[in-house]
């Protein structure tokens, strides 16, 4: 057990945007965690993670192998790797004995998933994977409706995410997550593990059992282009001043999504708007039409869930929409819970037969925090510490074994778009105790 008047020590594997994020934790709680170490394949990179939190230069590393073939040298292991090497960077670290706090979604297929379950078990290893929302206020406070018996049994659930247009164009259109072959995940999975996570977190143990799901690349394909639309933004469409998704209007006029288009901006680079424009008129990809790209994931999907007691969950995902929200209604025997998470607020419903009115209705205010995830980032690594340590006080709520159950639905859910056929979960073939 790491004593608890002591930072635990944390190396940070993929230095990128997500992994920052959470390392970030360090510098305003350093008297709960240092970080010490850092392991990237870009050089820049590594030396901007070192200067910033002053580590040591025998401690930076170009890959996992030059960390695993040390003997353990910290407490854990902040994960934040792309998709699909986030479990083949975990499991000889695991092997090493660290604790893990693993970027989201777990992995990219369900037998890869299962193995860092069973790798994790076998060295009895800490894995909590970043499912945030279950730390966000908005979620906590609604799950203690829930837990406090407010709405009775839940008899169904409907969640929805809504994915702007913008961020839909930039991510998973002309982004690094629109082809499964270079992303790694689908659409679903990508975006929508958080979601499903939700779904199985508010059942509280109760397992699905069997899933659905429909959808597909609808809008985002050549056959959906407008008359006079060309090939790149900036070269050859005749519509460019009045599309909404103008790589001009969206990453140079606004500018959105920097991380995500302009080459080495994570190393500290900054182009000037004339070098914007060259780039996007010439070989940066989020410069393409988006009708005109390599996308060959969903645009828009439809989850369906039974659980082992007879209740039902649905889940929406939708690309495109003209504002970025994610909705949650929850009907149970008693009564009924709807909200929105960026409006940081709501409502219980409960049948109230009365002079005037059927029901009655009170609105839970939630002070929503503009960070990313609703204020849940920096509350899961607070966590996180507590877990390392082996605080009993510790939630560990996004622990491997129960996050693993949404990622499975996920997975699931994806077989049964592509097959038309609904899917069972069998539990007690895929959990080993």
């Amino acid at each position: 057990m790491k004593a608890e008047n002591k930072p635990i020590e944390v190396i940070i594997v993929g230095a990128g945007s997500r992994s920052m994020n959470y390392a970030s934790y360090s510098l305003k709680h350093p008297e709960q965690m240092r970080i010490v170490g850092v392991v990237d394949p870009n050089p820049l990179r590594r030396t901007h993670t070192a200067e910033r939190y002053g580590i040591a230069e025998d401690m930076i590393f170009a890959d996992v192998e030059a960390l695993a073939a040390r003997p353990k040298l910290v407490d854990a292991v902040i994960n934040g790797t792309l998709d699909a090497q986030h479990v083949s960077t975990s499991l000889p670290l695991l092997q090493k004995g660290y604790d893990l706090l693993l970027e989201k979604p777990i992995g990219i297929t369900e037998d890869e998933v299962l193995e860092l379950h069973y790798t994790a078990q076998a060295y009895n290893c800490k894995v909590m994977i970043c499912h945030v929302l279950r730390y966000a206020p908005f979620y906590v406070e609604l799950k203690r409706e829930l837990e406090a018996g407010t709405i009775g049994d839940i008899l169904h659930i409907q969640t929805e995410e809504n994915v702007d247009f913008h961020h839909m164009a930039t991510a998973f259109v002309r982004g690094k997550f629109a082809n499964k072959e270079r992303g790694g995940s689908s659409f679903l999975m990508q975006k929508c593990c958080h979601d499903l996570d939700l779904i199985t977190w508010f059942q509280s143990g109760v397992r699905p059992v069997k899933v659905s799901s429909y959808g597909g690349r609808s809008y985002f394909r050549e056959s959906r282009a407008p008359q006079g639309s060309g090939n790149r933004c900036l070269t050859d469409c005749a519509i460019e001043e009045n599309c909404v998704y103008s790589a001009k209007k969206l990453y140079v006029d606004q500018p959105l999504w920097p991380v995500y288009v302009w080459p080495r901006y994570l190393d500290g680079v900054r182009l000037s708007d004339e070098e914007k424009l060259e780039s996007l008129r010439t070989d940066n990809p989020f410069g393409r039409c988006v009708w005109r790209c390599d996308n060959d994931i969903a645009d828009h999907q439809a989850v369906m869930m039974e659980f082992e007691n007879g209740s039902t969950a649905v889940h929406n995902l939708v690309g495109g929409a003209a504002k970025a929200c994610r909705t949650v209604h929850i009907t149970g025997t008693k009564g009924e819970i709807y909200g929105e998470l960026e409006e940081g607020s709501f409502v219980v419903r409960l049948p109230h037969l009365r002079e005037g009115g059927v029901y009655s209705e009170q609105r839970v205010e939630i002070p929503v925090s503009r960070d990313m995830h609703g204020g849940g980032d920096h509350r899961l690594v607070e966590d996180f510490v507590r877990v390392v340590r082996g605080d009993t006080s510790a939630q560990f709520s996004t622990s491997l074994e129960h996050a693993l159950v949404g990622h499975l639905v996920g997975f699931r859910a994806d077989a049964s778009m592509e097959s038309g056929h609904s899917l069972g979960i069998d539990w007690s073939s895929l959990m080993r105790t």
